[in-house]
């Protein structure tokens, strides 16, 4: 069977390594850094497609909602192959408004949703805060989304090395690609350290830095850029005790079972500087304060700095391309945990049979360059 390297640990390497090495496949990942320790660890874990989505984003939705339906069986074959246990949170998702610009925007998104068929429920300012009684008494109205949830991205990443591991794939950090070799329309290997490595399949999934990776045809570089987000990570206690993800104007409110409330997340095209700045952190408190007042007397436990994968058009660049045996799996912008699963599952079956993945179809990278093939 064909052996697959795959450039990139963050989550979506592991997790495709993980299953393609459940299939037989003899598959090696190449990290720059420490694996998982750039985005994946970064994120704070919210899996709410239906919160989140827009009213030009129904493709991007429907593959969030299939993946957000497949972690049931993602997480349990997790436990099975690592021994730990990561609970997926249905903790449900409530977005406030607190001024009549605020309804008029929420009163659209919730007539979008009714009108595909979401199940969401508008509620009034009070009924909002019988949901969660710590919203700021200034909430108007809300839309409860019941079934969004939330996972430990953290505990998930510890349990991916080690099922991948146990699956018989090999992780090897601080090991820089330093070319990928093709000859002929197909793949041959790459080089690291100097030295040639033969592989029948490459996979492209090193996030924000995937356009970088030197042998890629100029038409097959990744419009990929980074994206960077700022998050706080707070200490709950009982001034505060916040346990529905808050979907505020401009911030999110995300409590976690280990104890800790996030605040995130910022959007900055700030290249690759991973440096907190104050005026972002500003932002975030007060959006957050005005959201749930009560934040104000918990101690901030950390602040942490993560790069997204912007694609061009913000959505996932994942499936084959014009060069046999490369793959791409980057580009997932702010939804990579939550696309995790359908990645890791349409894309390790369509390596290890060559068929393709409907699910997948449209997302490839041959929409940034069909028009000039």
């Amino acid at each position: 069977m064909n052996n697959t390297i795959i450039i990139g640990g963050g989550i979506i390497g592991l997790s495709l390594g993980w299953q393609l090495a459940k299939k037989g496949i003899d598959v090696e990942i190449l990290e720059r850094n420490n694996a998982g320790r750039s985005a994946s660890r970064a994120a704070a874990g919210m899996l709410a497609p239906q919160a989140e989505m827009g009213f030009e984003d129904i493709d991007l939705f429907y593959l969030c909602r299939k993946s957000l339906d497949m972690y049931p069986r993602f997480v349990e074959e997790l436990y099975t192959d690592s021994g730990i246990k990561v609970e997926l949170e249905r903790t449900g998702c409530i977005l406030p408004g607190f001024d009549r610009d605020d309804a008029e925007r929420l009163r659209r998104l919730y007539d979008f949703r009714e009108k595909i068929g979401m199940p969401v429920v508008w509620l009034t300012g009070s009924e909002a805060r019988e949901i969660e009684p710590f919203l700021s008494p200034r909430c108007t109205g809300a839309i409860w989304i019941d079934d969004d949830a939330q996972i430990n991205n953290r505990l998930m990443l510890d349990a991916l090395k080690i099922a991948f591991a146990k699956c018989g794939g090999k992780l090897y950090e601080e090991h820089n690609v330093e070319h990928i070799n093709i000859s002929n329309g197909k793949v041959t290997g790459i080089r690291v350290h100097s030295t040639e490595l033969k592989f029948d399949n490459v996979v492209v999934a090193g996030g924000a830095w995937s356009k970088q990776i030197p042998g890629l045809p100029e038409n097959l570089m990744p419009p990929v850029r980074p994206v960077k987000g700022q998050i706080i990570n707070l200490k709950l206690n009982d001034s505060c005790r916040v346990t529905k993800v808050v979907r505020a104007p401009d911030v999110y409110l995300l409590p976690k079972s280990d104890g800790r409330l996030i605040l995130g997340a910022s959007v900055e095209e700030q290249g690759f500087d991973t440096e907190p700045t104050a005026g972002e952190i500003f932002r975030l408190l007060e959006r957050g304060w005005e959201a749930v007042p009560s934040i104000y007397d918990l101690p901030i436990e950390s602040i942490d700095v993560g790069l997204r994968p912007g694609s061009r058009d913000h959505m996932p660049i994942v499936g084959d391309s014009e060069i046999e045996g490369l793959f791409f799996a980057t580009g997932h912008y702010r939804n990579g945990i939550l696309l995790t699963p359908v990645t890791a599952f349409e894309l390790s079956e369509w390596i290890a049979t060559g068929n393709p993945s409907e699910a997948l179809r449209g997302f490839g990278i041959s929409r940034f360059y069909k028009e000039t093939v």
